[in-house]
Order: C-alpha cells, then structure tokens, then sequence
C-alpha cells in the first residue's frame, strides 16, 4: 500500500473467506519490503503519486526492483492502477503522462485476447469501471494487451500467464471510492474524461459486478501457486 486511502477494498475479504493470509507493506509508514521468497501472490496497490517521483518517494526505485526480482521468481502477481504502472516499469517498459486524467466511472473494454487465458466463463464485454489516473504505460514485450478504453489504448496486460496489470479499479467499494474523492478531490477539475464529485459518489450500480469480475482473476492467480 502506498497510501492509507487505497486499500485492497473487497479483496481483503476475499484473501480472508478464502483461508489465506493478507500480510501489508505500508510505504506511508515506512516498512521495509520482506523478502521474495515469504510471499506467494504479491498484489500492488495505487496510489496518487507516479513512478518517477524518485525525489519525492525515496522508495519507489526500491519497490520497482524489488518488484521485478518477485516477478522472476516466477509467482503470481496483480498490480492495480500505480500498481500496474510498477509492474509496467519493473519489466523495464515506460511510464509517461497520458493525453488526459481520466477520473471516474468510464467505458473499458475488455479485448478477446483475454479469452486466451479462460479466467471467465463468458468473456466480459464493454462496462464502466471506476479510473484515476493520468500517466499510462507501453505493454511490456512478451505481455498481451488484456483492455482498452477509450483515451487510453494501454489499460491492462498479462505477462507470462502470470502477472495480471490492470490500469482500472475492480476492488472499490463506495466507501473505497468516497476516501478517492476526500484526498483527492482537487484533481476534479474541468475535463473532457473527469467525472465531478457528484458524479462519482452517485454511481452505486456497477460495484457488485466489478468485483466479481476481480474475484476471478483472484481466482487465476490463485490457483498458479504452488
């Protein structure tokens, strides 16, 4: 976690229905990352900062590296929103300012590429997610590009049938959404792809579905550890 406000949201309850153990990394707090090898699924958390922000986060360089020695131990890893951005980097891809924020719930649509990896039993077709972001990233080589949307092309990969990076929020509960919106609020500015405060914390439709959606990635994930 990179912040106190992103948290895993409904992933949380899942890790815990499921039997499994949920062990934190805080940034904000200035933990230190364990060691590769004590962690079997690593799930990387968002976070309002951006991945050159070396001058600022004396620790990003570290979590990048650290990062990608998790990713060649071979284990299952998902990275969400900064998340994905620090997967993108540690497979030595690029990072960069996107044409616009995109802030909200917007269309993404999910390509047939995912079909490949039969995480669901009907491929997803076009829905509303929930975005903030406004860097984006080029798909790594030897990645395949899982979604799109419509101002960014770039919204999620798979690499090695392993490490799922998802640009997107599937974990947000209204309560997730709500602490987005008290820190962050002074982003919502004038925008062709932001959505205003109203906006957002008045979408209630769309939380339950998402989640499913990410519970069967979990799913994926899961059933890679040995």
């Amino acid at each position: 976690m990179h912040v106190p406000f992103e948290s895993p949201g409904v992933m949380a309850d899942w890790i815990l229905e499921k039997g499994h153990r949920l062990e934190y990394t805080r940034f904000y707090e200035e933990e230190s990352l364990p060691k590769a090898s004590e962690v079997d699924l690593l799930i990387i958390m968002g976070g309002p900062m951006s991945v050159f922000d070396f001058h600022i986060h004396t620790w990003m360089q570290e979590e990048i590296d650290w990062v990608g020695e998790f990713i060649r131990s071979g284990k299952p890893v998902l990275g969400i929103c900064l998340g994905a951005q620090i997967v993108a980097a540690a497979l030595g891809e690029e990072v960069y300012p996107g044409p616009e924020k995109e802030i909200g719930w917007h269309k993404l649509q999910f390509l047939p590429s995912l079909g490949e990896f039969r995480i669901f039993k009907d491929l997803p077709v076009a829905r509303k997610v929930f975005h903030w972001h406004g860097d984006t990233f080029n798909i790594p080589e030897g990645a395949l590009r899982i979604a799109c949307s419509q101002l960014f092309p770039n919204q999620g990969f798979i690499y090695e049938r392993r490490v799922v990076a998802l640009q997107f929020h599937l974990e947000m509960t209204h309560e997730a959404v709500k602490g987005l919106v008290d820190n962050c609020g002074d982003e919502l500015v004038e925008g062709n792809y932001i959505q205003s405060a109203g906006e957002i914390l008045s979408e209630t439709s769309y939380f339950e579905n998402n989640q499913q959606v990410l519970f069967q990635f979990l799913d994926y994930l899961c059933a890679l550890i040995s």
